[in-house]
């Protein structure tokens, strides 16, 4: 609570109600700024290099202006002290250091456990660590997953040949595969980060940086419970993308050139005539017109959040997290700047969370990116929550487990407990 007060007093005290003026100005900054990105993003030509331009210069022009103004380091103060504010408020909110799902110790070790490892994933991870050597010495059938495999029939046959344990070493896609037969047997899973962005690990706190510390969940370990998500019957461990996502990860130019193929197609999706304009319905929450649509096995963090962006804070809440876009003009993407609030809804952006999700377009079929995979699937689609569903292992020591904070600042119930009394969550 004291640095939220000094960091409103410190402008004042700095420039009085002119810091009001000077907090304009770096919002408008800010919305130039975004205009900027999506001209960039959405057109071609002249319009697009005066988005480039424009993203660039407008927050230099602030910058430049508080420098010359003598308000520079007024207001990089204020913001640090705003920042601790808000992280010392969420860090009193929560319930203290949590897992990203209910543990149990594991005593028994696998007799038959089996590892499909992908040497290509992650630049060659695989061959770099020595994990086909150590995962043998380990007691592992160790699989080499070849160009064309099912992988699906693999852990189908790992299953029938008395595999009691199947792990994977390789990207999100693959993982998703294996664990949704690891669920449908009941039999524990082991994530061996090799893959390019390793979400799922990360959200499980393994170590990214050290794969064959995966191997450890073999010995000593503990198991958790966590959730899958469901795409019509497609398995998701981290998210299903629906529209201009999904359309560009179709592009068969993506995998070796993803920059540019973006830059290439995005503004055909975002406004020409073929723009994907997908419904969505969760609960009582209805919305059309979307040009984005993000389905999350479990919701994730704000993507504002210095900490820890991108990520989930549980895995086992029975909830998918649902990010929805929809922009097409310049004040839509200005306005974007303010972000959600309380109500998790802006003009061109919803958050929500629920049980289930139903995602409708004027097409037959719909083009998804499933963990990273282009799949295409018949409309409507269908997506749940498989709550419980999955067995994971992880080493019992892992670096990453994350700390479980609140999802804001909720300011209130901060001031009631400054102020020593109990702060109760709102409903409840």
């Amino acid at each position: 609570m004291l640095a939220l007060l000094a960091s409103i007093l410190v402008p004042l005290v700095a420039a009085g109600l002119r810091s009001v003026l000077w907090v304009l100005v770096g919002i408008a900054g800010l919305a130039l700024a975004a205009v900027g990105v999506w001209w960039t993003l959405a057109h071609t030509g002249v319009l697009r290099a005066l988005g480039v331009a424009l993203s660039v210069t407008a927050p230099v022009a602030v910058l430049a202006l508080y420098a010359a103004y003598g308000m520079l380091w007024v207001a990089c103060l204020s913001l640090a002290l705003w920042v601790l504010a808000v992280t010392a408020a969420r860090t009193a909110l929560a319930p203290g250091h949590g897992r990203t799902a209910s543990e149990r110790a594991v005593a028994e070790t696998p007799h038959h456990p089996w590892v499909l490892m992908n040497p290509r994933s992650g630049g060659g991870k695989v061959g770099r660590f020595h994990l086909v050597e150590k995962a043998q010495a380990a007691g592992c059938r160790v699989v080499l997953l070849e160009g064309g495999q099912d992988v699906t029939a693999l852990a189908r046959q790992a299953v029938s040949e008395g595999a009691d344990l199947l792990a994977v070493a390789g990207g999100d896609g693959t993982q998703a595969l294996v664990a949704e037969v690891a669920a449908h047997h009941d039999l524990p899973f082991v994530v061996i980060p090799v893959g390019t962005r390793n979400h799922f690990a990360l959200d499980l706190g393994l170590d990214r940086d050290d794969p064959a510390a995966a191997l450890g969940a073999l010995t000593d370990s503990v198991e958790l419970r966590v959730d899958l998500g469901y795409a019509a019957d497609r398995v998701f461990v981290n998210n299903a993308s629906f529209g201009t996502y999904a359309s560009v990860v179709a592009d068969p130019a993506y995998r070796n050139a993803k920059t540019h193929t973006i830059l290439r197609t995005l503004p055909g999706l975002l406004t020409g005539e073929d723009a994907p304009r997908l419904r969505m319905r969760a609960g009582r929450t209805h919305t059309d017109g979307l040009q984005a649509l993000l389905v999350s096995n479990n919701p994730y963090g704000r993507a504002v959040d210095a900490a820890r962006p991108g990520r989930r804070e549980r895995l086992d809440s029975g909830l998918l997290g649902v990010v929805c876009v929809r922009v097409t003009n310049t004040a839509q993407a200005a306005r974007m700047v303010r972000g959600p609030r309380s109500g998790q809804h802006t003009e061109g952006l919803i958050r929500l969370s629920a049980e289930e999700v139903v995602v409708e377009a004027d097409t037959d079929t719909l083009p998804v990116g499933i963990d990273g995979e282009h799949v295409v699937l018949p409309a409507p689609v269908v997506c749940r929550s498989a709550p419980g569903a999955l067995r994971v292992r992880v080493p019992r020591r892992r670096p990453g487990t994350p700390r479980v904070s609140g999802a804001a600042a909720d300011w209130p119930r901060v001031a009631q407990l400054a102020l020593g009394r109990p702060a109760l969550r709102r409903g409840g």
